[in-house]
């Protein structure tokens, strides 16, 4: 079975010449179908974000590297293909959360489904699915500011859940969490995990590289390991 995700011999190459940055430098990954669980782990400047924007067609590689996604090559395809892609395969969680200052949490999780198309009505009930399954079922009329950190990291991730992509990319997701929030949100994406998502969190702490299956640790633009936990 072709691979959800296979990089082959991906570069990203900053300043190229005497003083270039080589934020990915021959990288190669395989993610399986069936939902895995994966950490990317890597100190600041170990190209892990410059990575997770590859995987999430946020950015193209240098010529020469190869990324297939669900089967198809998405190294070279236009802004607007991207923008599909992202629309229809990947939701994202960040750390800044990302939220709308002016837009309830239904409303914002609510504005990636108007990409879709869908009608009004038919958004609605979908985010208020989606704000149901991360607990916020009675605070769907809250703007960010009347929530805390916690509860507007659970809206970020009923947006990106709310379309049913088959891929979480979650970005530092705990990173600005107190830890009873942090173990909130980790129980939210290992039941999403379960429920047969493939999700993928960058990030720089071994806690939470200890809570998945499998640990690819990225140093100097190279992935260095690549192993499953125990």
């Amino acid at each position: 079975m072709e691979p959800l995700i296979r990089v082959k011999n991906m570069y990203k190459i900053y300043n190229p010449g005497e003083n270039e940055v080589r934020a990915l430098d021959d990288v190669s990954l395989e993610i399986n179908q069936g939902g895995e669980f994966i950490a990317i782990v890597g100190h600041s400047g170990s190209g892990k974000s410059t990575f997770m924007n590859m995987l999430g067609c946020l950015d193209t590689p240098d010529s020469g590297g190869e990324y297939f996604l669900d089967g198809k090559d998405v190294a070279n395809l236009s802004d607007n293909e991207l923008s599909d892609i992202r629309n229809h395969k990947i939701g994202f969680i960040f750390q800044g959360f990302n939220l709308i200052p002016n837009l309830d949490a239904l409303g914002n999780v609510e504005l990636p489904l108007i990409y879709r198309g869908l009608g009004k009505q038919q958004r609605k009930e979908i985010a208020g699915e989606a704000l149901s399954k991360v607990g916020l079922e009675n605070r769907m009329d809250h703007r960010p500011n009347q929530l805390s950190g916690g509860q507007q990291q659970r809206v970020a991730v009923a947006r990106a859940i709310a379309a049913q992509p088959p891929i979480i990319l979650a970005d530092e997701p705990t990173g600005n969490l107190d830890s009873k929030s942090t173990i909130e949100i980790m129980n939210i994406l290992k039941d999403l995990h379960k429920s047969g998502r493939t999700v993928i969190i960058i990030t720089h702490d071994d806690e939470i590289a200890n809570q998945v299956d499998r640990v690819v640790r990225i140093m100097d633009g190279k992935i260095v390991s690549d192993s499953v936990n125990q």
